[in-house]
């Protein structure tokens, strides 16, 4: 049977971590960038265990998004994946309870960037499809982040959202969705 844990990074020893990135990486297929893995640490983790062996793994991290202008506390969920050989038994599903948990107690919403693959869970689950422009909070000021649009999903929790409008996520290196 499997078992989904939660705990902070601070709470994580350093073999746990490398077997984090390590399965990331390889469900990414050596897509994950650096900045990526950075981007998951930092918050709650939720570890999806068959055994000792870890076999799924997602992250929910604090960030601010600008809407209707206001400032809002986001729970913004990174490092979705299960193992390829546990797939499809219900993993990506516990591991986001266990997120979901963490942002229901504790944020103003949830948010998210994924990619076609990902979608029809986040649906499932009642994430909506952010339908309005994004933009990121740069050095530089708010620029555009067209490439986004239609990628990300938030997940309403405190406060009442207009998914037609603009939605503004703070700065970070790398991919600032």
């Amino acid at each position: 049977m499997n078992e989904v844990r939660t705990a902070h990074t601070a709470d994580l020893d350093a073999a746990t971590l490398v077997a984090a990135h390590t399965l990331l990486d390889d469900a990414f297929e050596g897509d994950l960038t650096d900045h990526d893995w950075e981007h998951a640490l930092g918050g709650i983790h939720a570890l999806a265990f068959d055994g000792d062996e870890l076999i799924g793994h997602a992250s929910v991290v604090q960030r601010r998004m600008l809407h209707a202008g206001r400032a809002l506390r986001a729970g913004y969920v990174e490092g979705v994946a299960v193992h390829p050989a546990h797939r499809r038994r219900g993993l990506g599903a516990a591991l986001m309870t266990a997120v979901e948990r963490v942002i229901h107690r504790a944020y103003d919403l949830g948010a998210l960037s994924t990619s076609d693959g990902g979608r029809s869970l986040y649906a499932a689950r009642g994430w909506l499809a952010w339908q309005g422009p994004t933009f990121a909070l740069t050095p530089l000021g708010i620029a555009r982040t067209e490439e986004d649009d239609g990628g990300v999903y938030v997940l309403p929790v405190t406060t009442s959202l207009a998914p037609a409008g603009e939605l503004v996520c703070d700065w970070r290196d790398g991919d600032v969705w």
